[in-house]
């Protein structure tokens, strides 16, 4: 019994860790090729469908809302957005990319079960002594 739990330890100690290292290096590859991106204050057009920004430069931006773009809008068609430093009409509600969360939570949740199946493992191996 004692040789069995010792090979789930590890083998979740490995697991654990290994996922950890897989996805940080997922989520930092995520991070650095997302850009930069600067806030900005946009208004809805008179059409309805149409979001509106001044970029760093001055110059305005326009892009096309879906139905569901809607949600995110304020009162009076206003919202708080984020527009791609350097592009031209791309924008998006948030400052990171969602899959960034993800991919960290992975991250962390993979270290926390390698930090406890080794601290079990250290636990089980000093009550056997």
């Amino acid at each position: 019994m004692t040789q069995a739990l010792d090979a789930i330890l590890e083998i979740f100690s490995w697991v654990g860790f290994g996922a950890a290292v897989v996805f940080g290096i997922a989520a930092l590859v995520v991070w650095a090729s997302d850009g930069s991106w600067l806030p900005a204050d946009a208004y809805l057009d008179e059409d309805g469908r149409t979001l509106r920004w001044l970029d760093d430069a001055g110059e305005v931006n326009a892009a096309e809302l879906s139905a569901h773009d809607r949600d995110h809008l304020g009162a009076g068609g206003t919202a708080r957005i984020w527009y791609r430093h350097g592009w031209r009409d791309r924008m998006r509600f948030t400052r990171r990319p969602p899959v960034l969360r993800l991919l960290v939570g992975l991250a962390v949740g993979g270290g926390a079960l390698g930090v406890v199946t080794v601290l079990a493992s250290v636990i089980v191996f000093f009550l056997r002594s």
